[in-house]
């Protein structure tokens, strides 16, 4: 899910960046050491050498407002970039002004192996991993939080059942809830772009969406805000660090039990 996102960012901009007419070109090859480099290439305006070194700071768009002709918030190399060295991987850019860039991503092949959860004693592990009557859904997590982000998949290979969809904006968030249609959301509020409450909002209007579960994952365990949350209408507020217990207790009574009308939830 992670180099999925990567892509999606460094195609999306490719698009955004080019030229009437112009070409967006994907490759890959095989790099020394058990390496994998996947280069996205555009006939775009290009990148001029001196603001290379600020291409993937956060907010920085290089003055792409200022065209008229590209929206965005500066934030998705930001991004790509943090989740690229999470996967102990490097990203940069080839740029000529007038020509185009092509942006790389280089990663190492890594081998298939089982994770489990190093942290839960044994019986929590049993009981984790007791089979259910869940059978192939999909819950979407929005989190900007790497930490957070790979706790939560470690969490969730304990149910192989459960297939988790990730994205460390809210914006990428709903549109990959419209596309998969999940069976449950879980939420942060402090989002990069828009606000967790904003996302909730969107969904409530978004008759393809109204109907999903929302699970708020929040630090802030203040009542008040728990309660703002609750009488919207999200399922259950759980505040972090998880109890583990609690959040696969959750999962089952959500993904066992009936999808709530719309109106009621969010």
């Amino acid at each position: 899910q992670r180099l999925k996102q990567v892509l999606l960012n460094l195609f999306s901009n490719a698009v955004k960046y080019n030229r009437e007419g112009g070409v967006v070109v994907y490759s890959y090859e095989k790099a020394p050491e058990k390496r994998l480099r996947i280069r996205i290439s555009d006939t775009g305006i290009g990148i001029p050498p001196e603001k290379i070194n600020r291409l993937f700071s956060p907010f920085d768009r290089l003055g792409a407002e200022q065209l008229g002709v590209v929206e965005g918030t500066g934030l998705g190399l930001s991004l790509s970039k943090r989740l690229v060295e999470a996967m102990e991987g490097k990203i940069g850019v080839e740029s000529t002004v007038d020509k185009g860039s092509t942006f790389w991503v280089e990663l190492s092949l890594a081998e298939s192996q089982d994770q489990e959860l190093q942290s839960m004693n044994k019986d929590e592990q049993s009981e984790a991993r007791i089979a259910s009557t869940i059978k192939n859904h999909t819950v979407v997590y929005i989190e900007d939080n790497l930490s957070n982000l790979s706790l939560v998949e470690e969490i969730v290979t304990l149910r192989p059942e459960i297939s988790l969809i990730t994205a460390l904006q809210g914006s990428i968030g709903l549109d990959l809830i419209r596309e998969h249609q999940p069976d449950l959301i879980l939420l942060d509020l402090n989002l990069p772009d828009i606000s967790g409450e904003e996302v909730l909002r969107r969904l409530k209007d978004d008759p393809r969406a109204c109907k999903i579960p929302v699970v708020i994952i929040s630090a802030d365990a203040t009542p008040d805000q728990i309660k703002k949350f609750l009488d919207i209408g999200v399922h259950a507020y759980m505040t972090k660090p998880l109890d583990l217990k609690k959040f696969f207790n959750t999962l089952d009574e959500i993904l066992n039990g009936d999808v709530v009308p719309c109106g009621k939830k969010h």
